[in-house]
C-alpha cells in the first residue's frame, strides 16, 4: 500500500523542494544568512514504478 500511495504522490507532484540555511558573512556580531531553495524532482517513470511494485506485491501476498 505505501509504495501504491508514494507512486501516485510522486505522479502527482512530481517533485519536491526543500530550503537550506547558510551563512554568508559572520564578523563577530554581524550575521548573514541565505536561504536557498532546492528543486528535487522525480521523474514520471519513477512513480509509475513504484505503482506497479505495490499492485504486484499485493497480488503475490494475496495468492500466497
Amino acid at each position: 500500500m505505501i509504495l501504491i500511495v508514494l507512486g501516485l504522490i510522486g505522479l502527482a507532484w512530481g517533485g519536491f523542494s526543500y530550503t537550506t540555511r547558510e551563512k554568508v558573512v559572520d564578523l563577530g556580531p554581524i550575521h548573514a544568512t541565505r536561504d536557498e531553495t532546492h528543486q528535487v524532482y522525480l521523474p514520471p517513470l519513477a512513480g509509475a514504478l513504484a505503482m506497479i511494485g505495490g499492485f504486484v506485491l499485493m497480488l503475490a501476498a494475496k495468492r500466497a
